[in-house]
């Protein structure tokens, strides 16, 4: 009964144009990489899917930090953090992490976790007590979403970027704990939440705002220390969850607040209790990325992604421009995600194929993940892209353009006859 019942519920994906499948690749992390095609031959795609923002994830100091890790620690923590796998490495991040945000977060203290999708599970399971109330963000991410689910707190959603509908919410709530959460860049459309009405609003109303920065940590901001630097916040009543998968090039995550948050997620975050400490390894060579994304080296690789995200911006704008009867829109986005919304799922599946055979994966992005009729190929972008290699999905882009064009015309006259 249940093979025959999951079968059924692949087939409606698989009606729905929603099917996904797993891509193996057999390089590192880099613009140019092989991935296992069909039959298992090699592929090599100039790559427009990674959310290695920075390119650090095989920059030679990090992979020779990561050994070395390897080799003071070994290849695992062997336990969890409260028993005895918070090791050196682990400490020595946090204090460097805590000292990252504390322009931003008076006194703060980091807590690390293997993925930052625990780390939202933990903060919001933890905090969100019985009695309180969650605001939370129309678009947040998945963790966000299953955090709130997790917490005993009632849920009240309010729309992307609307403060006149939060703050009313806000306004008729008697909560002893109210709880604003969003993410800081919006993982699939690319823009900002409004961070400094947002916290003006939990100031106003006695909550607290977290933050989830998984994107504009290390890419946006002074030294690329990501949206709260950038819009120059600084509060008590912050907690910002940072992702370290990212642009920092390796793994994990961390939880930045008040000590008194930070200790009381010690004690009740099930997510960082019952489960083992990531690599010391991994720590160890998060240090060599932290000095990397804050030296001279780091804010050339972010000057880089801005010329790229500008670049790639005026060419889809003029491709636009020249086929508006495909529909494609380019939402405003000044960070290295740049959505191009084409429509349907069937549409968005077939470009990202034609994409495929011409040497370049962009992947495209369906429901649930987005709104229905908003499918999109995600665009992204890493400082380790060259000039060339945006001239080149341009390109691409165009002639699949003037295809897609071409093929609606000849249906039509063909209809007609």
């Amino acid at each position: 009964m249940l093979l025959e019942h999951l079968g059924n519920k692949l087939q409606a994906l698989a009606a729905a144009d929603q099917i996904r499948k797993l891509r193996v690749a057999a390089t590192a992390a880099a613009p140019t990489q092989i991935l296992r095609g069909p039959g298992g031959s090699a592929l090599e795609l100039l790559m427009f899917s990674s959310n290695d923002y920075l390119g650090l994830a095989a920059h030679p100091a990090l992979a020779q930090a990561l050994a070395e890790g390897a080799r003071l620690y070994g290849a695992g923590s062997g336990s969890s953090h409260l028993i005895s796998g918070h090791s050196l490495a682990h400490e020595q991040l946090e204090q460097a992490l805590a000292c990252w945000v504390q322009p931003n977060i008076p006194d703060a203290q980091a807590l690390f976790f293997c993925t930052g999708y625990m780390a939202n599970l933990a903060v919001l399971s933890a905090l969100g007590d019985a009695g309180a109330v969650i605001f939370s963000e129309e678009l947040n991410h998945a963790s966000l979403i299953d955090g709130m689910k997790l917490a005993k707190a009632a849920v009240q959603r309010f729309a992307h970027r609307d403060m006149v509908q939060l703050e009313a919410l806000l306004a008729a709530s008697d909560a002893a704990i109210k709880l604003i959460v969003t993410d800081a860049v919006f993982s699939m459309d690319g823009d900002l939440a409004p961070l400094d009405q947002l916290l003006a609003l939990a100031e106003a109303h006695d909550a607290w705002l977290v933050v989830d920065d998984a994107h504009g940590f290390g890419v946006i901001g002074p030294q690329g220390r990501g949206t709260l630097a950038h819009f120059g916040l600084c509060s008590q009543r912050l907690i910002l969850v940072g992702t370290l998968g990212k642009a920092a090039g390796v793994a994990g995550a961390f939880v930045a607040a008040h000590p008194t948050i930070i200790n009381y997620l010690i004690q009740a975050a099930r997510p960082y209790i019952f489960t083992t400490a990531a690599p010391p390894a991994s720590a160890h060579a998060l240090l060599t990325s932290l000095e990397l994304m804050a030296s001279s080296e780091g804010e050339q690789r972010r000057a880089r992604l801005r010329e790229l995200q500008q670049q790639l911006r005026a060419g889809l704008t003029d491709l636009l421009n020249e086929y508006p009867q495909l529909g494609w829109t380019l939402p405003d986005s000044q960070t290295p995600i740049q959505p191009l919304i084409i429509g349907s799922n069937a549409a968005v599946m077939q470009l990202a194929a034609r994409l495929e055979q011409a040497g370049l994966r962009v992947p495209g992005i369906r429901p649930p993940t987005v709104a229905p009729g908003t499918a999109r190929l995600r665009i992204t972008l890493s400082g380790s892209h060259e000039s060339a290699d945006i001239e080149r999905l341009l390109a691409a882009l165009r002639q699949a353009a003037y295809e897609a064009t071409h093929e609606a015309a000849r249906e039509a006259a063909e209809s007609s006859a």
